[in-house]
């Protein structure tokens, strides 16, 4: 059973839908002992950092994302809270991998919306079978650096990480759930790790 964590965001129904249609079972939920038990596990979020991490606080999730050893993935805003910090709220994040979230400094309209292409800087089990340079679609105005966890990067003005890894935390700064053909494999991929 896949659980998709109830966070508060705006893109949560459009992420039901895609994982329905992978024709695996999942369930939304906001309940701890759910999520521990669950398969894997998919951090959507839309909206600000301080609220998400409000949310997750009030109902009891913080630690509970924390202790998760089954694949996690975070999705848009559910991605930077995988982080340590952001600067979208001076606010302290989930940790589980290093690095601040900044926003954009570009000459650029921001937020950064639309589409635009990953380029892999290391191979992962999420980017399998997507092709050269794969087209998804983004809506952020914060974003991630580019480490160690990077799988692929994108740039708008300047580059960021699109795609992370860290053991079992995996996020999509994009959404896959709204990129056609590239994020219902990536979507696929991850439910089958």
């Amino acid at each position: 059973m896949i659980a998709i964590v109830d966070s508060g965001g705006a893109n949560l129904a459009s992420v039901m839908f895609a994982v329905e249609r992978l024709g695996r079972p999942f369930t939304f939920t906001g309940d701890p002992d759910v999520i521990s038990g669950a398969s894997h596990v998919i951090l959507p979020g839309v909206g600000a950092a301080g609220t998400a991490m409000a949310v997750l606080r009030e109902r009891g999730l913080t630690e509970c994302l924390r202790g998760l050893t089954q694949p996690v993935l975070g999705i848009c805003l559910g991605m930077q809270l995988l982080f340590d910090w952001s600067a979208e709220g001076a606010v302290d994040l989930l940790g589980l991998i290093p690095g601040t979230i900044q926003k954009f400094e570009i000459k650029l309209p921001v937020p950064h919306m639309g589409w635009n292409t990953l380029e892999t800087v290391r191979e992962g089990e999420l980017l399998r079978g997507l092709g050269e340079k794969p087209y998804v679609y983004f809506v952020h105005s914060y974003h991630a650096p580019i480490g160690d966890f990077t799988l692929a990067q994108t740039s708008y003005g300047a580059a960021f990480s699109s795609v992370i890894s860290r053991d079992n935390v995996f996020g999509c700064q994009f959404h896959p759930e709204r990129s056609g053909k590239t994020g219902a494999q990536i979507l696929k991929n991850f439910v089958e790790l």
